[in-house]
């Protein structure tokens, strides 16, 4: 044999094995990738191996495609197949951000599934093979989960006009293929931003060290113990309520509140561009210049609190849920439950103290038995009177009517779950049944934050959920914003000059309302305990603002029904009827021009 033919011969192997080589590492990968997608975003800590043992296969494999790419291409890969393996680090990355809550995973995502966009991998025959299409299409709807959640609003946009458009190619394209389902996406998504408008993301739902209170200037607060939000479990469900996947509006809202802005960059960068940003896309379609980066973790801050988001889930999985992350929380820590749904009041029970009779006698056990059509509990030691009234007692649907007990969560439920310190966020009309766990707790006492029963119309809007979402959930995320669109203004009757003066009065009245509760010789332990949590104390203020002002507001005020309520009380300090509360409520509503819209006590109107 000649050299050159020895060359030829040792080349040939060498493709061999680097092709050999390249498929058992996507063998591999594809295994492993099979086995974590599907794993659950709660029991973080029992998956952590498994994300480490994916993500480095897909490390090495991303790294041999690059170092063999002309070999591999030569060989017959597709630029498509290079997309794909990008593709899934963007997912294991996004799926590992849902787990840990760390906004550098998130960051990871966003920059893998940039490449894919900008580099069109999945471009190449796109409308000569249907499973092509297909990619593309659900690469696009990913990519915008993830520019949602990391506020990259100008992609979105970009996003959506970009699948609108393959959609259409692909309905002419494969005529005989019925992309129905698709069709929902970009319905699901354009309700989704027609709600979630620009004016609600004026200021980052985010915790912002550029605009709130420094964590490490909170006031300090006499309290045994300091309890940290450690874990949120978020649940939301209502009849066509807006969403988008498995995300909805409210929990959208309420995931990015328990989390900190990426060292204040979303404020700099987004306040300071001009309002057409929206559009400011270069004409190739990338993203242009608002490059993520990817070092946005600030050291001095905690970490995020771990966040599980549960979408229509059966009463048993949200029970096995909770009690995985009351399970796995710190000892200093406290778990935040967030429940948005609609709820059933019964006649005999809507009192509050024939709720906690219930309660206190003894567990309900609710019907489970598929060949019974009733949804009653089962109460040992309650009324029996209520038992065979056909009366049910008050509690909330976090999943579709008509299963007995199935896709209901009663105050009882959450009993067992009281050995650990709980902060209850209940928006529904069947929120005041709660109040009855209050005092029957099994070892910790209970903070709750509790809706009005009845949201109050906002002319804005021209409904209390759609399309807008949750009105308390709204006060609590964006209060401002809330505030004005309650009052029958949108966001392009406000002038920037007189929001900005809004916003600073508004935080300069939360902070001192903070300082008040902090120095209170009234002030519950069960509030004292979290008011150094820079999160938990935000949520808290907000609510009383949020009370303050429906309290104040003619249309509701004096009609319980439109109030909101926390439990335990809190000191009068910064009760609706207070000097302090009345005036900044006034002085807001002075500088929206609404001030007729309140009834202010004699002196806050002679002042």
């Amino acid at each position: 044999m000649s050299l050159n033919q020895s060359n030829i011969s040792n080349s040939t192997n060498t493709n061999v094995s680097v092709i050999e080589l390249y498929w058992n590492l996507v063998a591999k990968a594809d295994k492993k990738f099979s086995k974590i997608r599907d794993l659950p975003y709660y029991q973080r800590t029992r998956y952590d191996t498994y994300f480490y043992k994916v993500f480095k296969v897909y490390t090495q494999l991303w790294k041999f495609q690059q170092e063999n790419r002309q070999k591999l291409v030569e060989a017959g890969l597709k630029r498509w197949e290079i997309g794909e393996i990008a593709s899934r680090i963007g997912q294991l990355y996004f799926g590992q951000y849902m787990r840990t809550s760390e906004a550098s995973y998130l960051s990871e995502s966003y920059i893998f599934y940039e490449a894919i966009l900008t580099r069109e991998y999945f471009k190449e025959g796109l409308y000569q093979d249907i499973n092509l299409a297909s990619k593309q299409l659900r690469f696009l709807a990913r990519f915008l989960t993830v520019c949602l959640v990391f506020n990259r609003r100008e992609v979105v946009y970009q996003l959506v006009n970009q699948l609108k458009m393959l959609l259409d190619e692909c309905k002419r394209t494969f005529q005989e293929t019925d992309f129905k389902e698709w069709k929902l996406v970009i319905q699901e998504i354009v309700k989704f931003l027609k709600a979630d408008t620009a004016f609600m993301n004026i200021r980052p739902l985010r915790y912002s060290v550029v605009l709130d209170l420094q964590p490490n200037s909170l006031p300090h607060v006499d309290a045994p113990r300091k309890l940290k939000l450690r874990d949120a479990l978020l649940c939301s469900y209502h009849p066509n309520e807006v969403k988008f996947s498995e995300l909805t509006l409210d929990t959208f809202r309420m995931l990015q509140c328990l989390e900190w802005e990426p060292s204040g960059l979303f404020y700099q960068t987004n306040m300071d561009a001009s309002s057409d940003n929206v559009t400011n896309a270069s004409q190739n379609g990338t993203p242009g210049s608002n490059r993520v980066n990817q070092d946005i973790t600030d050291p001095t801050l905690a970490p995020n609190p771990r966040k599980a988001v549960l979408y229509r889930p059966s009463v048993t999985h949200f029970m096995a849920v909770l009690g995985t992350v009351c399970e796995e929380l710190a000892p200093d820590g406290i778990l935040l439950i967030y429940l948005s749904a609609s709820g059933r009041s019964a006649h005999t029970l809507s009192s509050p103290s024939r709720v906690a009779h219930s309660i206190g006698s003894g567990f309900q056990f609710h019907s489970i038995n598929s060949e019974s059509t009733s949804a009653h509990p089962t109460s040992f030691g309650g009324d029996s009177a209520d038992l065979h009234s056909g009366q049910i007692a008050d509690c909330l649907h976090i999943g579709a009517r008509g299963n007995g007990g199935m896709n209901c969560i009663y105050p009882c439920d959450l009993l067992p779950f009281t050995r650990r310190p709980l902060f209850l966020i209940i928006d529904s009309d069947s929120s005041q049944a709660f109040k009855a766990i209050s005092g029957t707790e099994k070892g910790e006492r209970i903070a709750m934050l509790l809706s009005p029963a009845t949201s109050m119309p906002i002319p804005a809007i021209d409904s209390t959920r759609q399309p807008s979402g949750s009105s308390f959930t709204s006060f609590l995320t964006a209060p401002l914003q809330s505030f004005i669109l309650l009052l029958g203004f949108s966001g392009s009757d406000v002038e920037t000059d007189m929001y900005n003066k809004a916003e600073k009065l508004l935080y300069s009245s939360l902070n001192q309302w903070g300082l008040s509760l902090a120095s209170s010789d009234n002030l519950d332990p069960v509030w004292a305990q979290i008011l150094s949590d820079p999160f938990l104390r935000r949520l808290l203020l907000r609510f009383v603002f949020c009370r303050a002002v429906l309290s104040l507001y003619v249309p509701s005020s004096g009609r319980i029904e439109f109030l909101p309520e926390c439990v335990p009380c809190l000191p009068d300090d910064v009760s609706p009827t207070s000097a302090k509360c009345q005036a900044s409520v006034s002085q807001l509503a002075d500088i929206i021009g609404a001030r007729d819209k309140f009834i202010f006590s004699q002196e806050t109107r002679t002042s």
